[in-house]
């Protein structure tokens, strides 16, 4: 059995996997926000539950908001912040008493889907969170590639490629959690769209409310998911430049927008070296739970 652990700013979720992927339990819990000590207590209890509730034990992989540096052993870039600085990996795997696996929530994505989910059997899988932020994973033949730094796949945080006029006055505006200006992030992420809208129309709104207002045909809400796909393609169009990967995954809340699926991948030719690209552009296929399954998929068969 494998037990993964997705571990976000508001939940601690819990899933148990047979050899087979099936689920075999599942549970989540509130995140003690800002204090390091209950965060891995309501870890190993979910453990404690998950074998409790099977009869069996697992092995234990656990995807953050971070990653761990191979330098240090030590949680970086992690935006629940408690988090950073800590040996994680080290402090569960004492607490639990076997080996854990840590991996960013994101290569966890990449991960499930690419065992068996909208990218199964695909050697490389670029997975993408657009969420509350914007980040990305790389799969390498079913496993998380980390990279030398431990940052593969930290797409979001590199400049918006090939700007315009209106996107380099925006970047002015926004500076990124990272502390950087221009990050993917900000301009990607449901909160950039969001933003975006904002900045259109004058009035705040939730994402959810503003694709609500495109089946309305709302003129400005079309113009900011028009000015969204447009940067989602240039974005993804870089990816491919230098990675190109058999197929491109999106997760998080943005990725239920069903028209991107049309849109982006025909917009992305125009950002891809020599005009030609085919990259499919699929949703998650485990949805919401695809970060918690790729924890448990650390574990490979």
């Amino acid at each position: 059995m494998r037990i993964g652990i997705d571990l976000g700013g508001t939940k601690i979720e819990v899933i148990a996997l047979s050899d087979q992927g099936e689920e075999l339990f599942r549970h989540r819990v509130a995140t003690p926000r800002d204090d390091y000590q209950q965060t891995l207590e309501a870890i190993a209890t979910l453990v404690a539950l998950a074998e409790e509730k099977t009869g069996q034990q697992g092995s234990v992989g656990i995807g953050i908001p971070g990653t761990l540096s191979p330098y240090t052993g030590k949680v970086k870039n992690a935006n629940s912040t408690w988090l950073n600085g800590q040996p994680m990996d080290k402090d569960l795997s004492a607490l639990l008493k076997r080996e854990v696996r840590i991996a960013n929530d994101a290569n966890c994505l990449a991960v499930s889907e690419a065992i068996d989910g909208a990218a199964a059997g695909k050697s490389t899988v670029f997975a993408v969170i657009i969420g509350t932020g914007c980040g990305a994973g790389v799969a390498l033949n079913g496993q998380a590639h980390i990279g030398g730094n431990g940052n593969a796949g930290e797409w979001g945080h590199n400049p918006l490629p090939w700007m315009d006029e209106d996107e380099l006055r925006y970047r002015q505006e926004v500076t990124c959690y990272c502390g950087k200006a221009g990050c993917i992030e900000t301009f990607i992420s449901g909160t950039g769209f969001a933003t975006d809208y904002h900045r259109l129309s004058g009035q705040q709104r939730k994402g959810a409310e503003i694709i609500d207002l495109l089946a309305q045909q709302d003129p400005l809400a079309e113009l900011a998911m028009n000015r969204y796909e447009l940067r989602l393609a240039k974005s993804l169009g870089q990816v491919i430049n230098i990675l190109d990967p058999d197929v491109i995954v999106l997760g998080g809340g943005m990725s239920n927008v069903e028209r991107l699926y049309q849109t982006v991948p025909l917009l992305m030719k125009n950002w891809v070296f020599g005009g030609e690209c085919e990259t499919p552009v699929l949703r998650a296929q485990h949805g919401d739970s695809s970060g918690v399954r790729g924890a448990a998929w650390l574990w490979p068969l």
